[in-house]
């Protein structure tokens, strides 16, 4: 069994350029020493494979920091600066062989587009060329030049919804293993083209699942290909050089990974049009829900107000169109809003009330006059039962439960938060076997959380969660479809663990 020492750690955020809020300190959950590598040996995130692999193999894991927040706006500068800071001074006073760490990979603030490239350039700096940095990133991750150029280890989750992050938590530690007994000289080849995915972007099926299932071909064909890694980037993020990225993982120095890149981008590229959703609008979803009563509950996607996308959580289009519909379904919906969560909360459990409720933050939305009766009051904690972030503690901050129309459910909550999980609805006395319908503010994983509880349905929907060509003013980025791209360069170079890394 090795012996050794792995530092670990987690800064993990997925950082809308375009939400009215900067996500600030107050909105993550960090943990620091022996808490955090109890909390990681119990969870379901890629900092959890890290933990637990690393244990297996007989290394100890030295904890630095975690930090986890919900997808939101830009990261508070000074905050982030802070936590960098603080992980690059544990990297400078401990004593260890090799660093893992689990990035979001789509993380910025309002100064920096790349902070994880800004991060992992100066972790770089502080250890030397020589110490081997592991990184375990979603695969949303906008994947840059400086990120690439300071690690030795790139992997994704491979799966949308993401059934498989501690599985590449494990794929790190195993690599970096690997390269600490001599058995891996690991090389980076990538490629990248200018595009997002404006459709079809689970990996179960379609365009996507084809391109995997390639993938998985190409490193079963050729024994010095460890790991390929295929990046679809966050739509909301606004930087230089985004597009889908094809990452190789070589064991030394390989032309064939070079085209194995180059095949799977130039893919991506003549499959462009293939990458589109065929999603029914709400008022089709709620009489589909009126007619089959047998597949009830309906978990509905709300697109365009996705938290788990960045959106602020503020939508009240779906509570709107469920009170016009002729059927009286019953259903739970989300809404973040702490100006009316706190009137509620002084009015008290049992007080009817009118309330001008959600609509204050995303751009374009307005309040929605409802009244109801306040059947609900919490501090909005909960713990994610799983499988996606199982075990994470989240957060809807001062939570009210207003009942409207005696059917609808109306949780009023504080903080946008994770929705995908049914814990943040049973954590509010919501009963949800008992609705017809529950909206999550969540476009995949919930499905993996919901499955077996509910029948999911993803819908049409206004806000800045779902990808709308022209919607967004970018400041720096340019892809298909936003932009006119008639015949892309496909942008490939290397990145070796020697002093004699190298860039384009």
């Amino acid at each position: 069994m090795a012996e050794g020492r792995i530092l670990v750690g987690r800064f993990f955020h997925e950082s809308h350029s375009f939400s009215p809020q900067i996500t600030s300190r107050d909105r993550f959950e960090i943990r620091r020493g022996e808490d955090l590598l109890a909390h990681a040996r119990q969870s379901g995130t890629t900092l959890g494979g890290i933990v637990n692999r690393a244990e297996e193999l007989g290394y100890e894991p030295i904890p630095t920091v975690s930090a986890v927040a919900p997808p939101g706006g830009l990261v508070d500068h000074d905050f982030y600066s802070h936590m960098r800071d603080t992980l690059i001074a544990q990297a400078r006073q401990e004593r260890y062989e090799a660093i893992a760490l689990e990035l979001h990979g789509a993380m910025a603030t309002a100064e920096l587009s790349d902070a994880e490239g800004d991060l992992l350039t100066r972790l770089r700096e502080t250890v030397g060329p020589y110490v081997p940095i592991g990184v375990g990133l979603d695969l949303h991750a906008h994947v840059t030049p400086a990120m690439l150029r300071s690690v030795d280890i790139c992997i994704a989750c491979k799966e949308n919804p993401h059934s498989d992050v501690v599985l590449c938590g494990e794929r790190v530690v195993e690599c970096l293993a690997d390269v600490l007994d001599g058995k891996l000289e690991p090389v980076l080849t990538v490629a990248k083209v200018p595009m997002i995915l404006p459709g079809a972007a689970e990996t179960t099926s379609g365009p996507l699942a084809e391109l995997h299932a390639r993938a998985r071909a190409h490193a079963s064909a050729h024994s010095e290909i460890r790991d390929i890694s295929l990046f679809n980037v966050y739509p909301h993020a606004d930087d230089t050089d985004m597009g889908q990225a094809v990452v190789v993982l070589t064991n030394g120095s390989s032309k064939r990974a070079k085209a194995v890149a180059s095949d799977l981008a130039q893919l991506f590229w003549a499959w462009r049009n293939r990458f589109r959703d065929d999603l029914p609008a709400i008022d089709g979803a709620l009489d589909l829900i009126a007619r089959d009563r047998d597949r009830r509950p309906y978990i509905l996607a709300d697109m365009g107000d996705r938290v788990l996308a960045g959106a602020p959580g503020d939508s009240t289009f779906i509570i709107e169109r469920a009170l016009a519909h002729g059927d009286r379904l019953r259903g739970a919906i989300p809404v973040t809003d702490p100006v009316s969560a706190e009137a509620a909360a002084k009015a008290g459990i049992g007080a009817h009330v009118t309330l001008d409720i959600g609509g204050r933050m995303t751009p374009g939305f307005v309040p929605l006059r409802v009244s109801g009766v306040v059947a609900g009051l919490s501090d909005g904690r909960f713990v994610i039962n799983g499988p996606f972030g199982a075990g994470e503690g989240s957060s809807l901050g001062h939570t009210a439960v207003l009942l409207v129309d005696d059917r609808l459910s109306i949780m009023l909550t504080s903080k946008p938060d994770f929705t995908h999980d049914p814990a943040a609805f049973t954590s509010q006395g919501v009963d949800v076997a008992a609705q017809d319908f529950v909206v999550v503010k969540s476009g995949y994983h919930f499905k993996l959380n919901f499955a077996g509880i509910g029948t999911p349905l993803s819908v049409v929907s206004p806000g800045i969660g779902y990808y709308t060509r022209g919607l967004l003013q970018r400041q720096k980025a340019r892809f298909w479809p936003e932009h006119e791209i008639s015949e892309p360069q496909i942008r490939s170079f290397v990145c070796g663990r020697s002093s004699k890394r190298r860039l384009p």
